[in-house]
């Protein structure tokens, strides 16, 4: 049976009456562990703080991998098989969150600021307002004037959105995260038992790792290829309405892009690619042949047929795992990362609500 299906969905599966036994350590202090592998933003451990400040508790982070290699922008990417007001919702949990660091003193720590510019299309779409249109900035069809330096394209829009460096992003937070006295180490865990021992509950955000550590045959790889390059005068995102070619202007580089090679797990670059990625973006901005110091990087989008955010209870041998999964946003996870993550949080609480139901009633 695949995770999918044997996992509890939403709001269910950790009752009173799942049997087994919780272990709750002495002093009735919780101990929560978020597995994370690569990019995989832990903006939920702040969401606990607050959901959580009644009960004492420590929280550890584990990572097999301390490099981001990921950069993104909050300009959503449709997630398969999740419904379109859950996802709108995410995202404008995740756009409102962004915009107010990028209007604080802490936006160039943090590697976020505003951009504006254009996505635009050879044939007018069938949706022109996608869902995502009245939460960026300025959403509006792009005039004929415009449209004059794409000369392919028919039709375009204009916006400004939000633009975020995810390495400088993922040292903020956890900058912040350390200060509220979260532990982080960088370990390798093959199974989710090897922590029953330590903590009362588990956050599952491995991300393409979750094919292995949790034996998810429904999540798969997307190889995504880019080249970062020096070309400063560049101060305008342009994408492609079919999501493949993208110029995304960062505060040190710019991002081009990329590729959709799904199920390759290949995390070499390609020169072939690289040379058919700088060419595609430069027919969209001739300026960029003189782009200089080109870098190429290759990641794994975690996909799968839709977002896995549940709770599961993993029991063995009369013991209680709880666990909480938030992976497999596949293109889109960086525009909704804070949305999910808030969910995910309410999750833990739940289980957290659990585990002192289970432990007042061994008390008795």
């Amino acid at each position: 049976m695949s995770p999918g299906r044997a996992a509890r969905r939403l709001g269910s599966g950790l009752g009173a009456g799942s049997g087994g036994s919780a272990r709750v350590p002495p002093g009735n202090a919780r101990r929560r562990a978020t597995l994370r592998r690569g990019w995989g933003p832990p903006p939920h451990q702040g969401q606990l703080k607050k959901l959580n400040r009644g009960c004492p508790w420590t929280a550890g982070r584990l990572t097999e991998r301390t490099e981001p290699h990921t950069i993104s922008t909050a300009a959503s990417a449709e997630l398969e098989g999740t419904p379109i007001h859950v996802q709108k919702q995410w995202f404008k949990e995740t756009f409102t969150y962004l915009f107010a660091i990028s209007q604080s003193a802490e936006a160039s720590e943090a590697g976020i600021h505003l951009v504006s510019g254009w996505q635009v299309f050879k044939n007018t779409p069938k949706e022109e307002l996608p869902f995502w249109s009245d939460v960026v900035l300025g959403f509006r069809p792009m005039s004929k004037a415009e449209l004059q330096k794409f000369p392919q394209h028919q039709f375009g829009q204009a916006f400004t959105t939000l633009k975020c460096d995810c390495p400088p992003y993922l040292l903020w937070l956890e900058k912040r995260l350390k200060a509220t006295g979260v532990q982080m180490y960088t370990r390798k865990v093959a199974d989710l038992w090897e922590l029953h021992s330590e903590y009362n509950v588990v956050v599952n955000c491995a991300g393409i790792g979750a094919h292995q550590l949790v034996g998810d045959k429904e999540l798969f790889p997307v190889r995504g290829q880019v080249l970062k390059v020096h070309a400063p005068w560049v101060k305008n995102f342009i994408r492609n309405g079919d999501g493949l070619t993208y110029i995304y202007p960062g505060i040190h580089r710019v991002t081009l892009g990329g590729t959709r090679e799904v199920e390759s797990w290949s995390l070499s670059p390609d020169p072939g690619t690289t040379k058919d990625i700088f060419d595609r973006c430069c027919s969209l901005e001739p300026s960029l042949r003189r782009a200089q110091d080109i870098k190429v990087k290759v990641g794994l989008r975690p996909s799968r047929w839709c977002v896995r955010l549940e709770r599961e209870v993993l029991s063995q041998g009369g013991v209680k795992l709880p666990v909480v999964h938030n992976y497999g946003h596949g293109a889109g996870g960086f525009s909704v990362h804070r949305g999910t993550a808030k969910e995910a949080a309410c999750l833990v609480g739940e289980c957290i609500a659990a585990l002192q139901v289970s432990s007042s009633k061994a008390k008795l």
